[in-house]
């Protein structure tokens, strides 16, 4: 769902409007970036969220502020990344897309991640919880 998500309301949006980069970009930067946030924090938070006692008992709203603030910083890194290499492997100016890597990257990566740390934080709880009362 939080790879979804952004791309099917970019994708949506793009053709309601008639934008034809917002439908294209529904594909390439806001759909990438959206896999590439979930695939990372989901494996992080599978692997050590899991873990990490202060994550699990944080308030939700807390978790999932801290992971949308590293989600946005690294959407803005990787869009910093992105047109740095491409500047110096491609330094033609001509990708219509290079406009839109600076608002995709970090808007895409911040709704993934909010989506992804949500639901994350949300079934931990509920594991926790059920596993308490198999103990007692």
């Amino acid at each position: 769902m939080a790879y979804v998500a952004p791309a099917t309301m970019a994708g949506i949006g793009g053709l309601v409007t008639g934008d034809r980069g917002l439908q294209i970009a529904a594909l390439t930067t806001i759909g990438g970036t959206s896999a590439l946030a979930v695939c990372m924090l989901g494996l992080w938070l599978r692997r050590r969220g899991v873990h990490k006692r202060w994550i699990i008992s944080a308030d939700r709203f807390v978790v999932v502020g801290l992971f949308v603030l590293a989600g946005a910083s690294l959407g803005v890194l990787s869009a910093w990344v992105t047109l740095c290499l491409l500047g110096v492997v491609w330094p033609n100016d001509h990708l219509a897309w290079f406009n839109r890597v600076w608002f995709d990257f970090p808007l895409s990566a911040t709704i993934a991640s909010t989506i992804i740390t949500w639901r994350w934080h949300n079934s931990v709880k509920k594991n926790d919880l059920s596993q308490g009362e198999n103990r007692k």
